[in-house]
């Protein structure tokens, strides 16, 4: 489960999208999400199909990667899609005891289930085709505006981007542990849940132990290193657009659009 996690990994590849813009693909993200809770039909949803699907193709990041981002949020999924199946008011199409499934619960399970695995396929082709340091830079960038009201712009740009750099470095480190663990002897499946949660304590204090110890160690050095934060420092990159980041807001343009128009006409 611990491998499965891909949030805040990097696929390092040779596609059009790892060069694009990190402002691209930050505006990208979002206006893709957007576009989700825009579509409303199915003609909307295949248009968003299409879209992740041409995105996919074109990071060069091998489809089976992505899906295991999924594997943990399982519990979630089915969660979610059970609370709008079973609770959502309509016509009754089956009843089991007292839990009611109504055609509008099915098509409202349907559509946040699409939604759903779609943000986080969505969200995942960012962190998969941006490396940490150019997430930063281009969060940075959009949110340079915010200065003006006193938002600690870079302050929230550098948290974020040690945040994502310590999930990878974190989710390697608890399972070196409980490996380490379960070669002693720990349990870690077996016992109601209570129980698990008891057994989860070993692996929970070494792991806690071991973050405090990498944060202070990066703290010392970047004071040895007489780091400070402020709006006057330079990047060794300079985020500059070129021609395909300009075409990529075309087509996002486009396709937002279209969405639109499917909103409107169907």
């Amino acid at each position: 489960m611990i491998k499965d996690i891909t949030i805040g990994q990097y696929y390092p590849a040779k596609s059009i999208l790892h060069r694009l813009d990190p402002r691209v693909k930050f505006v990208g993200t979002i206006a893709f999400l957007i576009s989700l809770f825009v579509a409303n039909s199915l003609w909307g949803y295949l248009l968003a199909t299409a879209f992740l699907a041409v995105v996919i193709v074109l990071s060069k990041v091998p489809v089976k990667f992505m899906m295991k981002g999924l594997k943990p949020l399982f519990f979630i999924f089915i969660l979610t899609v059970a609370f709008n199946l079973f609770l959502v008011p309509g016509k009754v199409v089956v009843q089991i005891w007292i839990l009611k499934i109504t055609e509008e619960g099915i098509r409202q399970a349907i559509k946040i289930g699409i939604r759903l695995i779609y943000l986080v396929m969505g969200s995942s082709v960012m962190t998969l085709t941006t490396t940490p340091n150019q997430l930063t830079d281009g969060l940075e960038k959009l949110m340079r505006p915010l200065n003006k009201i006193k938002v600690p712009v870079h302050e929230i740009a550098m948290m974020m981007s040690i945040a994502l750099r310590f999930i990878p470095i974190l989710m390697e480190e608890t399972d070196k542990i409980m490996k380490a663990q379960i070669a002693r002897g720990a349990d870690f499946e077996s016992g109601n849940l209570i129980k698990k949660a008891k057994n989860l304590i070993p692996l929970l204090v070494p792991l806690f132990i071991s973050a405090f110890r990498r944060a202070d160690d990066l703290a010392m050095a970047m004071e040895a290193r007489c780091y400070h934060g402020g709006d006057h420092r330079t990047s060794m990159k300079p985020l500059k657009y070129q021609n395909h980041d300009i075409m990529a807001y075309l087509v996002l343009l486009v396709y937002l659009i279209a969405d639109i128009v499917l909103r409107i006409i169907v």
